[in-house]
This record gives structure tokens, sequence and C-alpha cells, in this order.
């Protein structure tokens, strides 16, 4: 990872951050090092406040998180174009590798706006579900890379 680029991180690298203690030293190095470069999805927040479970953990969530990343505008939301080009991803994952649309679940969807709003603002996502992109970006090419 070079300076100077911008980054997204993916629900799953937040989420194991605040399970897992090996996990979170490698945030806060990454924080340390990227913070000037460092966004946040709102596919992200959507995730990440759909499961919270208390209150508490939701204020928490607010000031930590969302609040910081308000204070200095640097949320990343998916475009209308990236929700367009997110029903042709879709569509293309179906024709081309038999994606059944009824079963898909929503977080692959979420995935998708994901990638596709990193790419349109020449972000780079940071994300542990490597299975899920490289199958995304099969079809619709844009960077990310393992934490």
């Amino acid at each position: 990872m070079s300076r100077g680029r911008r980054y997204v991180l993916d629900t799953n690298v937040l989420i194991n951050a605040f399970r897992d203690a090996a996990a979170n030293d490698w945030l806060q190095a990454f924080h340390q090092a990227h913070a000037p470069g460092e966004y946040l999805s709102s596919v992200v927040i959507q995730e990440l406040f759909a499961g919270v479970r208390s209150p508490a953990d939701r204020r928490k969530l607010e000031r930590h998180w969302l609040h910081r990343f308000e204070a200095v505008k640097r949320v990343v939301t998916p475009s209308p174009l990236a929700w367009r080009r997110s029903g042709d991803v879709l569509r293309a994952l179906r024709m081309r590798e038999g994606l059944e649309l009824a079963r898909v679940s929503k977080s692959l969807g979420n995935d998708v706006l994901l990638a596709l709003s990193c790419r349109e603002v020449g972000m780079v996502l940071v994300t542990d579900n490597v299975r899920d992109f490289e199958r995304i970006a099969r079809v619709a090419r844009f960077e990310f890379i393992e934490p």
C-alpha cells in the first residue's frame, strides 16, 4: 500500500478489528499510515448500523466512525450510475456464471455497489472478502487488496 492512495475499508475489515486484537492492531497501523487517504462508504455504514446490537453500540459507532468521516467529508456514496451499473454487473454474473438472482444475498448486491463506487472515485477497496470481489472484478474491473 502506497502513501497518497485513497482507501475504503470493507465492513468485514472493520468488524474483524472490533472483534479480534490482531485485526485491530492491523487497523490501527493502517490508520497511522493512511489516515489522510482513508474513506468510509455509505454501503459499509448501512451494514455496520444493521449489525448494531444496542443503543450504546450505535452511539459508539456514530461517535467513533460516522461522525469522524462525515466531519472531514470522507464518505463515499454510490452514484446513480453506480446503481444502474450494479444491475448490469449482476446481470452479467447471471449470464456468465449462472448466478441465480433469487438466491443472491443482499451482501453481494452491496459488494457490487461498493466495488463500483470505489472504481468511480479511483479508490482502493480493502477487504477480507476476496472471493466475492474477485468474482465481481471478472465483470467490472476495480482495485482491491487484502489487509
